[in-house]
C-alpha cells in the first residue's frame, strides 16, 4: 500500500506517511525509453546513407525526447508526500507537493475526527480530518479500497466524534 505507519499509532504518538502509487519503477522507465529508441531507429535503417536521414532524424529525436520529458514531468508530479504526525496532544498533517508550497494543518488530537464521505467528494470514499475549524483531505490520491482501509486505521487512532458525552453529576 502506498502508505505506512513509520511509528505505529498509539495513545502517545504515531507517524503516517502517504504517497501516490508509482506504477512505473525506474527500470521500467529505462526500458520504455530504450524500447522507444530501438523502435524509432528501425525506420532509419531504410534511409541510412541517404540525405533523407537528416530530414527525418530531427523529428524522430524530438519524439524520443518528448516521451522522456512527459515521463519525467509525470514522475515529478507524483512526488507528493503527506505526513500525519500524532503526539499525545496534537495531530499535524503536512503535505509536500512539487508544484505548491508546503501545506500544514494541526489540531488538538482530542478534538480531531476522521470522516469518510461515501459520496459528494472529488473521489468515492473521500477521507477527511476535521478539527480546529477546518476540514482537510488526506490520501485523496489513494485507490478506493486504500482510502477505506486508511479510514479504518485512522478511526482507531483518533477520536471519531470528539469528546465523550458529559455524565450527569449527582451533586445537589
Amino acid at each position: 500500500m502506498p502508505y505506512t505507519w513509520i511509528t505505529p499509532a498509539t495513545d502517545d504518538d504515531g507517524e503516517l506517511h502517504l504517497w501516490p502509487h508509482q506504477s512505473l519503477p525506474v527500470t521500467g522507465y529505462v526500458n520504455i525509453l530504450a524500447m522507444a529508441a530501438v523502435l524509432i531507429s528501425v525506420p532509419l535503417l531504410l534511409v541510412l546513407g541517404s540525405v533523407i536521414l537528416w530530414g527525418v532524424l530531427p523529428f524522430l529525436l524530438a519524439a524520443l525526447f518528448g516521451l522522456k520529458w512527459a515521463l519525467d514531468h509525470n514522475r515529478r508530479d507524483q512526488q507528493i508526500l503527506e505526513i500525519l504526525t500524532l503526539d499525545s496532544e496534537t495531530a499535524r498533517l503536512i503535505r509536500n507537493s512539487p508544484r505548491q508550497e508546503e501545506q500544514s494543518w494541526n489540531c488538538n488530537r482530542y478534538w480531531t475526527s476522521v470522516r469518510l464521505h461515501k459520496e459528494g467528494g472529488p473521489v468515492p470514499n473521500y477521507v477527511t480530518l476535521r478539527g480546529n475549524g477546518r476540514e482537510v483531505e488526506i490520501g485523496a490520491f489513494l485507490s478506493e479500497n486504500e482510502r477505506k482501509s486508511l479510514y479504518q486505521e485512522l478511526a482507531t487512532s483518533l477520536p471519531a466524534n470528539g469528546p465523550p458525552p458529559a455524565t450527569p453529576s449527582n451533586e445537589l
